[in-house]
């Protein structure tokens, strides 16, 4: 856990707290290590693999808003050490994520791994760009062959992040990983998908 973890969560109600149900010594203690500002290979990893995150912004009348943000596995791509971002396909049309960046630029990612009951939180600056704002950048983001409408390519700068516990998460298995590990156990399931439709392919079960 790095100081800018810290900096980012530990406000003085929170140290509060903290002292109230006696882990805020072990706490201060961790807060003098190193800052950690930048992705590790593991955290590259973790990201660059995920099909799904929730994404958290704040509107002007100062309430928060979760939102799911899916695609194809690799479809959230990191872009350098503090940079990472994601092709964003149309959904609703209510825009309420997208219009809360662009009034306050505040974003937090809640990145899992079910299966192996991972969780990456990250605290970042968030941009959102029309597509002809940069097409470089916007190639790099939009995933080849998926058949979803980009409407725009959103940023995020890095400004902390941490690893949770595994505590309370139930493992849970999507077709495609279940499809995966049935061919590596035997051959004879390699292809065989159920329900054959394109909707459930990222159904959790």
């Amino acid at each position: 856990m790095g100081q800018n973890f810290s900096t980012f969560t530990f406000t003085p109600s929170v140290k509060a707290v903290q002292a109230r149900f006696g882990s805020r010594n072990n706490y201060a203690a961790s807060e003098q290590d190193p800052d950690r500002y930048n992705l590790g290979e593991s955290e590259i990893a973790f990201i660059e693999s995920r099909d799904s995150f929730y994404l958290s912004t704040v509107g002007e009348n100062g309430w928060p808003y979760m939102q799911f943000r899916g695609g194809p596995q690799g479809f959230f791509k990191v872009l350098g050490e503090r940079l990472i971002g994601f092709a964003d396909f149309k959904g609703n049309r209510q825009y309420i994520s997208t219009g809360n960046m662009s009034a306050e630029k505040k974003a937090m990612l809640f990145l899992i791994d079910y299966p192996t009951r991972q969780r990456l939180k990250i605290w970042a600056t968030s941009e959102v760009n029309d597509l002809t704002d940069d097409p470089e950048l916007a190639a790099k983001l939009v995933v080849p062959d998926y058949r979803a409408k980009v409407e725009r390519v959103v940023l995020f700068k890095i400004e902390a992040f941490d690893w949770n516990c595994p505590a309370h998460i139930t493992q849970r298995y999507s077709l495609d990983e279940i499809e995966s590990e049935l061919a590596n156990r035997n051959p004879r399931f390699a292809g065989l998908r159920y329900p054959p439709s394109e909707a459930s392919h990222h159904r959790p079960v």
